[in-house]
Parts: structure tokens; sequence; C-alpha cells
């Protein structure tokens, strides 16, 4: 299992990915951390403008 780089209640900020459709960029807090099978581990985010929850990439974070 990778070692996520982000802990549960930090800021970051997102960006979203060609695929992620309509999904809005900017600052999230960190939710949960999730299981991944691949070198990039996943997150739950929220959002800090309408409170609504993802499942996000690391690479797709950033400090925030």
């Amino acid at each position: 299992m990778t070692k996520h780089k982000f802990i549960i209640g930090e800021r970051v900020e997102f960006t979203p990915g060609r695929f992620d459709g309509n999904v809005p960029r900017g600052n999230y807090t960190i939710a949960r951390l999730m299981p991944s099978e691949t070198p990039d581990p996943q997150y739950r985010i929220k959002s800090a403008r309408d409170s609504h929850e993802r499942v996000v990439r690391e690479s797709q974070l950033r400090h925030g």
C-alpha cells in the first residue's frame, strides 16, 4: 500500500483533470484517506465552498 502525503483535516488545492467534467478547482479539506492499488494514493475531499465530497488522486492535489 502506498503512503499518503496529506492527512485528514489538511487544506489542499484541487486541480481537476480533463476527464473530471465540471468539478470545480479550488480549496478542499481532506476528509478521508482511501485505499489505493496504484502508486497514486486516493483521498475523499470536501469542498470548502459547497460541502460536496468527491474522491480524487493525490497527483491532483497540492498543499493549499
